[in-house]
């Protein structure tokens, strides 16, 4: 059965930094041809290329099981009952609470799932950031407001044909033909994005595993040297764009070149 179309777009649920919602017009040409097929995501993230493009049946993996966790409930139809408030006691008290939900094997609930929710929504630019030990340590946003959502409805109804996986890239069940794009997490120094990181060798892991699939591949990246020349090597057609800066520390908001692998397209 396919998925209901909601009236208006739907906007990511989560703040997300890098969010990819600029990409989705440069997408939609090379998808529309294609939209019978199934999208694949090894890097969900924040959803925003999926709720942009509006696939029927979609697959969607992500190394961090805590996005996952929220968007599995999601489909069974989550419920606001925490206290959601722009407030720096609130925000360290839920903090506290959901990591001790972590360090009880309690990460999978509906209250981890909605503490997760509240504090990307309130947390520091959207940052989703753990330490060594597993736990959520990113600090308070200190926003002059923010809107929380208390009706998650249709979102359920959209993701009704979707899957939601946890999973290293070389884990996610794709099908011959599906449509997989992937924004892994980029060639920066910052990729503490969950436990263990994300390595050159495993950028090298993701493009030659994506190099070998039998249908349409859309791969995504900071335009860096090494970056370029291992897409070029693996066979994928080159193109550049100027992309929103990302979360800059240093303030520098010039716009952040990006490269765009693709293959059987």
């Amino acid at each position: 059965m396919p998925a209901a179309v909601p009236t208006k777009p739907l906007t990511p649920p989560l703040k997300w930094a890098g969010g990819k919602r600029w990409q989705v017009p440069h997408l939609r040409p090379l998808w529309e041809s294609h939209r019978r097929r199934r999208l694949v995501e090894p890097f969900c993230g924040g959803l925003a290329v999926a709720l942009g493009l509006l696939p029927e049946r979609a697959a969607l993996n992500d190394v961090n099981a805590h996005v996952i966790n929220f968007y599995r409930w999601l489909q069974r139809g989550l419920r606001v009952k925490v206290r959601m408030e722009n407030d720096k006691a609130l925000f360290y008290q839920h903090r506290e609470r959901f990591n001790a939900l972590l360090l009880a094997g309690k990460g999978e609930t509906a209250e981890a799932a909605l503490l997760f929710y509240y504090l990307n929504r309130t947390g520091y630019n959207g940052l989703c950031r753990f330490n060594s030990r597993g736990l959520f340590n990113v600090p308070f946003g200190r926003y002059a407001s923010i809107g929380y959502m208390t009706e998650f409805s249709a979102y359920r109804d959209v993701f009704a044909n979707w899957t939601f996986t946890v999973g290293d890239i070389e884990e996610v069940p794709v099908e011959r033909g599906d449509f997989v794009y992937a924004d892994p997490p980029y060639d920066v120094d910052f990729t503490q994005y969950s436990t263990g990181g994300f390595s050159w060798d495993d950028q090298e892991r993701t493009a030659v595993a994506l190099s070998r699939h039998r249908g349409p591949v859309v791969l995504v990246n900071q335009a860096t040297k090494r970056v370029e020349a291992l897409y070029r090597k693996l066979g994928f057609d080159i193109r550049f764009f100027d992309a929103p800066r990302r979360i800059s520390c240093t303030g520098d908001r010039a716009p952040a070149r990006e490269i765009m692998g693709t293959r059987n397209l």
